[in-house]
């Protein structure tokens, strides 16, 4: 809108408030009047346009209200609000952020119809094979995050490649966690974006798609239930559940 046009549109406003205003109270045109004013303030700070900080939205859940009542409330646990920060540049040193694109699907799903892989319901803890134990390691990952950050982690993704290409028959379900903190929903797809973060660093590593699956139990499969920040590191994972096909 030009300021011409602006300038002609109160110009109407405040002629129609003196035309009204003799059949009207002094109040009615003194609130007529805030209300104009009001209008009148938003277009120009519209006009103008509004500085500040941006930050990506990828998923519905991202529109919620700044805080969900059970998750303010909670363990004094900090607003969802808080959880945003403005975009910035930043450089990580011994971090993998992979979450971001989709890499190539697997040709088959686990448990369909003709499949040549049985559901999720036949991987097994690694835990229980000592030749998996001490390669399909969890990952852990920091509050509200995606990211693969750490030696450790990184060693272990490293060892589950090598594993995974010297055993062609191997195949995974990378199941993402999350700790008790944030909606139900939310929590959901944050615990995708970490199994997805996982499985496409080890696709670039050069483990086929076709052997790597995923899912997200979102925060209802704890290790842990106390209600402390230790317990909450460990159950921010990404976890394996590991199949060989022969």
């Amino acid at each position: 809108m030009g300021t011409k046009q602006l300038f002609l549109m109160i110009c109407i406003a405040c002629l129609g408030l003196s035309i009204t205003s003799c059949q009207r109270g002094s109040d009615e045109v003194w609130e007529d009047s805030k209300s104009a004013g009001r209008h009148m303030s938003r277009g120009l700070r519209t006009m103008g346009g509004k500085h500040g900080d941006s930050r990506a939205v990828q998923y519905p859940s991202d529109f919620m209200p700044a805080e969900d009542a059970y998750y303010a409330n909670s363990y004094n646990a900090p607003s969802m609000g808080s959880e945003f920060v403005p975009l910035s540049d930043q450089s990580y040193d011994d971090q993998v952020a992979m979450a971001d694109y989709v890499s190539q699907q697997p040709r088959e799903t686990p448990g369909d119809p003709g499949s040549s892989i049985p559901g999720i319901n036949a991987f097994q803890d690694p835990s229980t094979n000592p030749a998996w134990s001490a390669v399909f390691r969890n990952i852990t990952f920091e509050y509200n995050s995606n990211l693969v950050k750490g030696q450790d982690n990184v060693n272990t993704l490293h060892s589950v490649a090598s594993y995974m290409r010297s055993n062609p028959g191997v195949c995974v379900f990378i199941a993402g966690h999350c700790d008790e903190r944030g909606p139900e929903a939310y929590n959901l797809a944050l615990g995708s974006r970490r199994s997805n973060a996982v499985r496409n660093q080890l696709i670039q590593e050069g483990v086929s798609p076709d052997n790597i699956f995923t899912i997200s139990y979102g925060k209802e499969q704890p290790l842990f239930y106390d209600h402390n920040e230790d317990s909450w590191a460990q159950n921010r994972r990404a976890e394996f559940k590991v199949y060989q096909r022969y």
